[in-house]
């Protein structure tokens, strides 16, 4: 029976994989034999831990969620307790949902290629909506912060923007880096919040 450390070490291997496969490849590059490649294992060894593609892909969304929902929290628990201008703490969270390193543009394509696949596919499609909304309901609770008087139906539809915003330049940024540079990103993001405010 393999140690729990062993399995926990394999499963973050694949993920790693799974990652690096979809990120380079995009969607049909993503197989479980180019996981296994990229893993350095076997076909089954894959097939243990995620059945199918639309396993892999769906692993690959939670681990989106989960590295951007914790860089968010940071950045939001840091602002709490030094009483930062709820703007600047708006600001912060747009600005660490860019794809402005190599890093992000790497979660930008990998955010593509999961979106790619869930149009079509409704349980796919009801990961993407759950993660979205989540993003959605932060802002909505970050412009509530910066516009207290502001409506619910208000604060939505600024949320709305900022995500349209803020993905668009992220789906943007992953086919075409050298005019969506991390600068003009920033000053996207910048100029549409100095205009709220």
């Amino acid at each position: 029976m393999p140690r729990t450390r062993d399995v926990e070490a394999q499963r973050e291997q694949l993920s790693a994989a799974v990652w690096a496969v979809l990120a380079r490849d995009g969607l049909p590059g993503l197989t479980l034999r180019a996981v296994a490649e990229r893993a350095g294992c076997t076909t089954g060894l894959v097939l243990h831990a995620f059945a199918d593609k639309r396993t892999l892909l769906r692993h690959a969304r939670e681990l989106l969620h989960r590295r951007t929902g914790q860089r968010a929290d940071a950045l939001e628990d840091a602002a709490e307790g030094s009483g930062q201008d709820p703007w600047e703490t708006l600001r912060a969270v747009l600005h660490a949902a860019l794809s402005l390193t190599e890093d992000e543009r790497e979660e930008g394509r990998v955010w593509v290629g999961f979106l790619a696949a869930a149009v079509p596919d409704p349980e796919l499609r009801a990961v993407h909506v759950a993660h979205h909304r989540a993003f959605l309901d932060r802002l909505e609770r970050l412009v509530g912060r910066c516009l207290p008087r502001s409506s619910a139906a208000g604060r939505t539809q600024l949320a709305v923007t900022l995500a349209a915003q803020v993905e668009g330049l992220n789906a943007l940024a992953a086919a075409d880096p050298e005019v969506y540079t991390a600068g003009r990103q920033r000053a996207a993001v910048d100029r549409l919040l100095d205009g709220l405010r």
